[in-house]
């Protein structure tokens, strides 16, 4: 990846670079309305369902390797292009994993908001891979200029994550904290896994942790698909999923709502001022 941090605003901001997988000019799920969804290069998690395992690799400092170096100029010329479709949307940055080019996504969505033609919504779609709560300034340029967060919870299980992604689920409760504490509004997506993810027990574990933050203005429970096997398959990777099948929609819904009971139960026990419970 190539990153020349620039000061906050102005030309030096217009010529930071970022490694880039693709450009979607209508994305209508990553974020309110129709939005330009930008797709990083480079992610340090191996999720076990991950439909984008050509974002995985990272791009090498001499410029070579996957994905396309991208000035924030260039992306938001191609978002002026098109503006009048994003009336009601705006700019997404997802991945890969955005927050692995955390000065790159910074200077992108302060100009975003400075843009002459009028201030652009930005919005964050993050696993959380490399954020932590003991380097948290590392990203409070980024997270400054983000208007909205989708945020991926994995599992309640800090062993299951280990095993389903290769990372801690740490990252992400941590940030859902800062995110919390800051007050940006946060939509948290959680993938049903059939035989993994789908029990009771675990949705509900996935509301009460959830419950803990104010800031939560939605829950999305995605149905595992098997889409993204062709991928694995053109780049050699064995598909770590083989022979588990799509999570039925129906269903899916059915778990999201014992996840949402789980989160207002939680909700009204701490305005209550009852003690919170220990997350794994």
């Amino acid at each position: 990846m190539s990153v020349r941090t620039g000061e906050k605003g102005g030309a030096d901001n217009l010529a930071v670079t970022g490694r880039l997988h693709s450009i979607e000019s209508f994305g209508t799920v990553d974020g309110p309305g129709t939005r330009l969804v930008v797709f990083c290069q480079g992610c340090p998690m191996r999720c076990q369902y991950c439909h984008n395992p050509d974002t995985w690799e990272f791009g090498r400092a001499d410029g070579t390797g996957p994905g396309t170096d991208v000035t924030v100029a260039e992306v938001l010329e191609r978002f002026e292009r098109n503006r009048p479709f994003y009336r009601s949307g705006g700019l997404t940055v997802t991945g890969g994993e955005p927050m692995a080019q955390p000065d790159f996504v910074a200077a992108l969505f302060e100009e975003a908001h400075e843009a002459p033609a009028g201030r652009i919504h930005t919005c964050l779609d993050t696993s959380a891979a490399t954020f932590s709560a003991a380097h948290a300034e590392r990203f409070s340029r980024l997270l400054d200029a983000t208007d909205m967060v989708l945020l991926d919870i994995k599992t309640s299980d800090p062993v299951l994550h280990e095993r389903l992604c290769g990372m801690p689920a740490s990252h992400a409760l941590e940030l859902g904290d800062e995110l919390a504490r800051r007050g940006i509004p946060t939509l948290v997506r959680h993938v049903i896994v059939p035989g993994l993810t789908d029990s009771e027990e675990e949705c509900a574990a996935v509301g009460r942790i959830i419950g803990e933050w104010d800031n939560v203005v939605g829950l999305d429970f995605l149905p595992y698909h098997t889409l993204g096997k062709s991928k694995y398959e053109k780049l050699g990777i064995p598909y770590p999923l083989e022979g588990v099948k799509a999570m039925e929609a129906a269903r899916a819904k059915e778990l999201r709502e014992v996840a949402l009971r789980a989160f207002a139960r939680r909700r009204s026990e701490r305005r209550g001022g009852r003690r919170p419970e220990r997350r794994g």
